[in-house]
């Protein structure tokens, strides 16, 4: 099945206001793992339309908190 997750988030937050929209992203960071291909749009969005030195200070500030204390590797089927 090929959903459209792009269109479809894109469509749930095409009228949120600031304040919905940081609720939305608090929400998905605490909820359901299935809430985060949504954070994926988002920030895409976000990485789109910033500039080179935000890019830097954003992957800068990914590469030192990544909580690598929970990393686990991927369960592959038996």
């Amino acid at each position: 099945m090929n959903f459209p997750i792009r269109g479809a988030v894109y469509y749930n937050i095409q009228d949120m206001n600031p304040e919905e929209l940081k609720n939305m992203v608090s929400d998905s960071i605490q909820g359901e793992e299935k809430l985060l291909p949504g954070l994926g749009v988002v920030f895409e969005v976000i990485w789109q339309n910033s500039s080179p030195q935000e890019r830097d200070r954003m992957i800068e500030t990914l590469h030192e908190h990544i909580p690598r204390e929970k990393a686990q590797p991927p369960v592959t089927p038996s």
